[in-house]
This record gives structure tokens, sequence and C-alpha cells, in this order.
């Protein structure tokens, strides 16, 4: 057996120890009693023990060596080669004890955020918030030394391979600028058109889940290899053989659930479309979560807000929810599921003002890692920068620091993927559409198999063979370019 080889052998175990710690994951979110807490803590700390062991085995560093100087890998085994040397240096920057403590300080805050959150309790969470971010910056600085990089971009390249803030920050700086007049621009050309008609409730959950089920399935979610969950907090996780995606939903609001259900969905397409002939190995994976965030926008905000899209989805609304008249036509719903205004919550905000929730939240993680700002501060701190970004501060500190859970499960670093993806899912639609005509009437008539096949060609079957810039540029001509994007919103939102 070739150096390589067995490279591929170790790193096959270390995957499915991985998809098992995933699946333990997913069951702390959605089925979990509270009581479990502890218990689940330790069974995810030792998993994460031993996958580290496997990635910082003395002999890992041979193996590495020995087959970069084999001359008869093939494309696909030189970055899959490449990927395994990614996976263990990160590892190789840290002890099995941080590690270890990490981990059960991240599933410690995250049970106390769980309560806190519906009770308003900042407090409540602070203790074992501090402990956490404590043992991530250790981490962060650890890592930032082995990759000599500055530590918050130690954590964006766990997510975003690669990815730095001297590359975000201008982004970041240009959009929330373009956004600042842009919003008004919107805001007085809805004015300018009628009214539009409320949906009138309220919606039982039952027929919200045999929509979601409905719409889903049309979209592509193949529930033979897949589950649909309730959550505090929407997300997607599983294998690629078995995609578990959650929602949350209000019997007041049937769409914030549908579209959550929508957006993970993408992600599960993503999961389900990675090359099987590289499962189990590093090249096999998602090429990071800008792309991985890109396909769940591009699902949820670029089709699944389209006037195609609901023209499908209109009767199927009606019908499940026993609903008529003209607040249920397509033309009122495209501007329900376009209409622009601040609100509090980032799942729930409309596409024009959603980057600004996540510019608001990468500029407060930079800070509270660097010791800048105080976690007892942060409710002040995220209430201003609520009303610079928006206009609006939230009455209380559910609807705002205690909104997502990110932060309280140890996620630092994940959030400028939210933005880049965003950006990265015009790109790719509009990519799709000028390649494939029958991409919009398919839509229109639920089907999306001519998208999916394009995303899969393009996107998903990939896995990590490139890195991201190149995999845009193969798809669409051009790496990231964010003039795509405000092209998008403006012929959305002008037009």
């Amino acid at each position: 057996m070739s150096a390589y080889q067995e490279l591929e052998r170790r790193f096959r175990r270390l995957s499915n120890l991985r998809d098992a710690l995933g699946l333990l994951r997913w069951d702390s979110s959605t089925m979990m009693p509270v009581g479990g807490a502890e218990a689940r803590a330790e069974q995810m700390a030792t998993l994460e023990v031993v996958c580290h062991e496997i990635l910082t085995d003395p002999g890992l560093a041979d193996l590495l060596a020995a087959a970069e100087q084999e001359t008869d890998l093939g494309r696909w085994q030189a970055a899959n080669l490449r990927e395994m040397r990614r996976q263990w240096r990160h590892a190789t920057a840290v002890g099995a004890d941080l590690v270890q403590a990490l981990t059960k300080a991240a599933a410690a805050s995250e049970m106390v955020w769980r309560q806190a959150r519906p009770a308003n309790d900042f407090q409540a969470v602070l203790a074992p918030f501090e402990k956490l971010l404590a043992l991530v910056r250790e981490s962060a600085e650890a890592k930032a030394d082995r990759l000599g990089c500055a530590p918050y971009d130690a954590l964006i390249d766990q997510w975003e391979p690669a990815g730095r803030t001297e590359t975000i920050d201008p982004l970041f700086d240009d959009l929330a600028a373009f956004l600042e007049d842009f919003i008004g621009q919107v805001v007085d050309h809805q004015a300018a058109r009628p009214a539009v008609l409320a949906l009138d409730g309220p919606f039982p959950i039952a027929a919200q889940r045999r929509l979601a089920e409905k719409l889903a399935t049309a979209v592509g979610f193949d529930f033979a290899h897949g589950r649909l969950d309730e959550s505090l907090h929407p997300f997607s996780s599983g294998v690629p053989e078995d995609v578990r995606i959650t929602t949350r939903y209000s019997k007041d609001d049937f769409t914030r659930g549908l579209m959550a259900v929508l957006h993970e969905t993408g992600h599960a397409l993503y999961d389900r479309g990675l090359p099987s002939g590289w499962r189990h190995q590093p090249v096999g994976e998602a090429r990071g979560m800008s792309l991985h965030e890109g396909q769940s926008l591009l699902i949820e905000m670029q089709a699944c807000r389209s006037p195609e899209f609901l023209a499908f989805a209109a009767p199927l609304m009606r019908e499940a929810f026993g609903r008529d008249g003209p607040a249920w036509q397509p033309d009122n719903l495209y501007r329900l599921y376009t209409r622009v205004e601040a609100g509090l919550i980032r799942v729930d905000a409309d596409e024009v003002t959603y980057p600004l929730h996540v510019i608001l939240r990468y500029r407060l993680e930079r800070a509270m890692l660097a010791g800048d700002l105080a976690l007892a501060d942060l409710p002040g701190a995220w209430n201003d920068g609520m009303r610079e970004l928006l206009g609006l501060a939230p009455p209380d500190d559910r609807d705002g620091c205690l909104q997502d859970i990110h932060w309280y499960e140890g996620a630092w670093g994940y959030f400028p993927t939210y933005t880049l993806g965003a950006m990265t899912a015009a790109q790719l639609f509009d990519a799709a559409r000028r390649a494939g005509p029958e991409i919009a009437p398919g839509i229109a008539r639920g089907d999306f198999r001519p998208l999916v096949h394009w995303l899969g060609e393009h996107v998903h079957a990939k896995g990590s063979l490139l890195s991201a810039d190149e995999l845009l540029t193969e798809a669409t001509g051009r790496p990231l370019d964010p003039a795509v994007y405000k092209a998008h919103l403006k012929a959305r939102y002008l037009a």
C-alpha cells in the first residue's frame, strides 16, 4: 500500500467518525431531552478527541510528506492530498485537551442558550459564553501561529479556506455603502406601487409542514435520503446519504418556516450532489461555506422568490390553507416575498437588508475575539449596531444578541460566509439562466431538474477539487464579482 493509499484509508475512518458526530449534534438539537445534555457533551467530546488523534498521529506527517513525492497521482488525488494537509495543519495547531474542552464548553453554552433565548435572559448564558469564548480565542491564536495569519482569519479559514479579512472588509464596506442609499430607493419605489395585501392567518402547523414537504420535494429534496424536523434554529446536517434539515414554524406567518425549509433544501441538494466516488475523502467534501450558503440562498432567494416560482406555488398555498382571493394571487405573493422592510431577525430578513445583519455580526465577533468588546457589553453594542445599519433596535435580547445560535455553539468566523454566499448565489444563478434558457420556465412548472442539473455539474460534483474562485471562474467566467449581486438587486427591486 502506497503512502497515499494509506492516507485514504485513514481519512475514510475519520469521515465515518465525523458523520456519527454530526448525527449526534443533529439529535441534540431536535430530539434529545434536556437531561441528556451532559452525557451528550461527553460523547461528542470523546469523538472529537478521537478524530483529532487521527489527524495528529505523528505518522500522518510522514505519510503526507511521502505521498507528496509520489509522481503518479491524478488530478483528484493531488487535490485530495492538498485538502488532507490542510486539515492536518489545522488539527496539529491545537492540543487534544483544548479540543475536548472546547467541545464540552460549546455544548454547555448551547444548552444554556436554548433556555436563555425564550426566557430573554442574556445574563443566564453569560458565564458559559465567556468560558467558551476564552477557548475559541485560545484555539484561534494557536491556529493563527500555525497558518501565519491573524486569529480571526484563522477562524474564517475553518469555514472558508483562504478567506481573509483583507478581502472581506472592502467587499462589506462597499456593500454597506451601496445599501445605505439603495434601501431608501427601494422603499420609495415600493411606496409608489399598490400596497401588499396581507395573508390572513392563522396557519395550522400541520398544514405548513405538508406544504413545506411538497415544495421541498418539487425543488429536489429526496425524503428517502433525508428528514425534515423542527428546531429552535433552522439548520442542515447529516451525510449525503441521509441529509437532515430543520425549520421552525409560526402560526401567524407561514412564509418564515417555508422559506427556511427551502433555504435548507439548497444545502441538502449540495450535500446530496457531492461526488460519490470521493465519499469519505476531503476532496469529496463541499468547497467551503460561501459556496454552501450560496447554494441555499440560490434556492431560497434567487429561485424561490422569483415570479416563476410563486406562480407555481400560489395554487399549492391556496390549497394548503383553504384560502383564495386577491392576496393569494401570484402577483401579490411576489410583492410579499420581495417586500423590503428592516426587521429585527436575520433569518426572516428580506434579501436587501439581510447583508446588513451579517455585517453587524461580522463586526461584533471580530471585536469580541480581539477583546475590544466585553461580552457583558454585547447587548448594548448589538443595539447600537442595529440602529446604525438598519435604523431600529430590538426591545429585548431575545430578538437581539440571543437570536442566533452560532456564537453560543462555538461557530466563530462563520457569519461572513452568508453574505459571500449571497453574492455567490446571484452570480451562479445568473450564469445558470444564461446557459440554460429552460431553467426559468421549468421553475414556473415546479420542475427544478434543469437548475439542479446545472448546479450539480458546475458546483456540487466538483467537491473540493478547486478553490472557490476557481470554481466560480469555471462556472461563470469570472471570480466572485459583487457587481453581479448589485445588478440582481437593482433588477428585482427597482424594475
